[in-house]
């Protein structure tokens, strides 16, 4: 049955297909993901209304627009089910109410669009068909365009690997983590002087030099178990003509895709002129040029991994070495001479411990130190101190001259735990020293006690200047009495030293230290100073009595040029009358003096100053030459007086005491000079004395040194 289709049908269509293409937009949307906007979503399927319309009112009719229209879904992406089944259904079911309203009711018109569903479907399910199949073509295209670029690629980098596995300059191996080899390249083999297809047929192992080998199966060994993934290290190789070369070798561990090891590569570089250079060099940086010996820093590494291994109980010894008089070789021979001595004794005492395994370094100059490593005693050190010392002296010939010199040795041994390597070498210096001082030619042996008061009295000389600065030092005063009537005329001034921490100091602590290092000048004149004070203050309380003040004076204050000046303003300062000054100098000090110092003494006994020889009979003196000198008063020395004890066990030696006694006063009779005794302690020998006529005394007997306040209250005593 035909259908009838009039052409004023159509306008009144077109107002519907905007309306159904608007429905039909909004019905994509919600229904799914749309790659077009609104607008261009409705503009598109306001185009498809409009084709099926056309499709329906056609003649003859075909359903292929409906096709087109499917296809043209697919297309746009409109690919989501719901959007078809929407679209089907709503051409059923509204399309011609909407569209077509004028052919409502016709069956051919409802056949039509049946057919058109139809085509619709087929159209959209084989547009996604055709889709499919070009993406799965695209897809295996890709696939297969990859496969062949991945083959390529692994070729091409198969052939980048083998030139450089071929053409490198460095080794490189591959091998099994048993250590089998399975191929190397021409530079490995030349460095081992092998060729390729030997080295494909043994093991590593077999190649490794003995002092290492161990050490590379446990570094493979941990490769294997995961934990390095590569290791760099330099180690030595066994060539096959058995000698040996020395390789920097980097290995990489290679894993399957599961993890498992699966092989190693080493790449291997021959650094044995280099590290031959380096031992050079480093033979040099550690021995020294002239004797070949170690030298100090070789020494001290040496010492310092003893220390670092040093099992409890593990003892240790050094003897520190020095050439006595060795400048006096060089000042009269020549540094050359000097040098060929030194290589000399350097080779001597190196042969004198070969065999036992001690080190013999030069630490510079003439100074060689011997290391007894796990000597079983100190009877081993000294041992070898001999031996060294035997061999230092025997002659020696270098050209046309026969030299003999000796050596000092310093000797420490002790557990390796109760001290550090500095410690060490210090108290091996210090002991060299102790030796040097005991005659040359011998050793000493390190004493921690007597190290610690040397250590103690070193403290205290650094610490004078500082103390005379800060006002530390007193003065405490002995009364000086006559031996006639008991009254005393004189008293000795005495220095002590308020330490901070030590407490009150005698002068026999600090006094030779104070002469060693030239303080004793200004300690002197400071106690000088203080002395005048005092004594002009008790002059001035006591106007009555003229109380002598005696103040010790050093060598070294009378070689001063000013010491005239410093006493004559320090009397003018004080106030003090020159005669109630004395002096007293040490017996060897007095018979030294000469020239400018011999003149200072006159011109102090000018200025009215008494000086006193103070422990007197301890000398040498030269009686010419004492009778020359401008002094006043002799101060016998402590030791004849100790003869006069009474129930001396030895009575030879007491009578002996008091003739010398007896004769040094007779002797300062002739030179009318007045006795004074010192170190008296007993009334015994007081009486001794006063019978001798010894004129005055001091000592514990008459009083105790003290700070000026007791003889200030002495002598009010004295005035009541």
């Amino acid at each position: 049955m035909a259908v009838v289709l009039e052409s004023g049908g159509r306008d009144s269509s077109q107002a519907g297909a905007q309306g159904y293409a608007a429905d039909w937009a909004r019905a994509v949307r919600r229904l799914g993901f749309v790659p077009l906007s609104a607008g261009e979503t409705q503009r598109l399927l306001h185009l498809h209304t409009v084709a099926l319309a056309e499709a329906l009112r056609a003649e003859p009719f075909s359903s292929r627009p409906g096709a087109e229209v499917g296809r043209a879904l697919a297309e746009a992406h409109l690919t989501e089910p719901d959007v078809l089944d929407w679209s089907v259904r709503a051409l059923g079911d509204r399309f011609l109410a909407r569209v077509l309203p004028d052919l409502v009711g016709s069956d051919e018109a409802v056949a039509r669009v049946t057919a058109l569903q139809g085509a619709l479907a087929a159209g959209f399910a084989g547009a996604l068909r055709d889709r499919t199949f070009a993406q799965q073509e695209r897809i295996a295209r890709s696939a297969w365009q990859a496969r062949d670029e991945v083959e390529q690629a692994l070729r091409d980098s198969e052939a980048r690997f083998r030139a450089v596995f071929s053409g490198a300059a460095i080794g490189i191996g591959i091998g099994l983590v048993d250590g089998q080899i399975i191929d190397v390249n021409q530079a490995f083999a030349d460095m081992l002087g092998y060729s390729i297809e030997e080295l494909r047929q043994i093991n590593v192992a077999s190649l490794f030099h003995p002092d290492d080998a161990a050490g590379m199966w446990e570094l493979y060994q941990e490769l294997v178990e995961g934990k390095h993934e590569s290791a760099r290290l330099e180690k030595r190789y066994y060539r096959k003509d058995g000698s040996a070369v020395w390789t920097d070798l980097a290995v990489s561990l290679v894993r399957h895709d599961d993890g498992r090891p699966r092989f190693t590569v080493a790449v291997v570089e021959d650094i044995t002129e280099r590290y031959e250079l380096q031992q050079r060099l480093r033979f040099e940086a550690l021995h020294d040029p002239l004797t070949g010996l170690p030298n100090r820093t070789l020494f001290f590494e040496t010492l310092g991994v003893i220390f670092d291994n040093a099992d409890a109980g593990r003892r240790i010894g050094v003897c520190f070495l020095d050439l006595d008089g060795f400048k006096a070789v060089n000042d009269s021979l020549g540094h050359d001479l000097g040098d060929q001595l030194l290589v000399v004794i350097a080779d001597r005492l190196a042969d004198c411990v070969a065999g036992f395994g001690h080190l013999v370094a030069r630490m510079g100059g003439d100074e060689f130190v011997i290391l007894v490593d796990e000597g079983e005693s100190l009877d081993d050190v000294v041992g070898v101190a001999d031996a060294a010392l035997a061999a230092v002296s025997a002659p020696i010939r270098i050209g046309d001259h026969q030299l003999v010199v000796s050596a000092s040795i310093g000797i420490v041994e002790c557990p390796a735990d109760t001290i550090d390597p500095s410690e060490l070498m210090k108290a091996a210096d210090t002991t060299l020293y102790w030796a040097k001082a005991e005659g040359r030619g011998r050793w000493a042996v390190w004493d921690r006690e007597r190290s610690a008061q040397e250590i103690a009295r070193s403290a205290l000389a650094a610490g004078l200047p500082a103390a005379l600065e800060r006002g530390e030092f007193v003065l405490h005063y002995q009364p000086i009495v006559s031996l006639q009537d008991g009254s005393m005329v004189a008293v000795e001034a005495l220095v002590r030293w308020q330490h901070p921490e030590l407490g009150l100091l005698s002068p026999v602590r600090f006094i030779g230290l104070a002469e060693e290092t030239g303080l004793i000048v200004q300690l002197g004149a400071w106690v000088l100073r203080q002395a005048c004070r005092d004594a002009g203050a008790w002059r001035r309380e006591f106007p009555d009595t003229r109380l002598v003040v005696s103040v010790n004076l050093a060598a070294r204050q009378v070689d001063d040029p000013i010491i005239v000046d410093t006493v004559a303003d320090t009397l003018a300062d004080s106030g003090l009358p020159a005669d109630l000054l004395q002096l007293e100098l040490t017996e060897s000090a007095v018979m030294g003096t000469a020239g400018e110092p011999l003149r200072s003494l006159h011109r102090l006994a000018g200025l009215g100053v008494r000086l006193a020889i103070d422990d007197f009979g301890t000398g040498y003196s030269n009686l010419a030459y004492l009778r020359r000198l401008p002094i006043r008063c002799l101060k016998l020395a402590g030791p004849f007086v100790e003869g006069l004890r009474e129930g001396t066990p030895e009575m030879t030696t007491c009578h002996r005491d008091e003739q010398i006694v007896d004769a040094l006063v007779r002797l300062a009779r002739a030179l009318e000079l007045s006795v004074t005794a010192e170190a008296v302690e007993t009334g015994v020998q007081a009486e001794r004395l006063r019978a001798l006529r010894c004129d005055t005394g001091q000592g514990y007997w008459f009083g105790v040194p003290g700070p000026v306040g007791e003889i200030t209250a002495r002598l009010r005593r004295q005035h009541t």
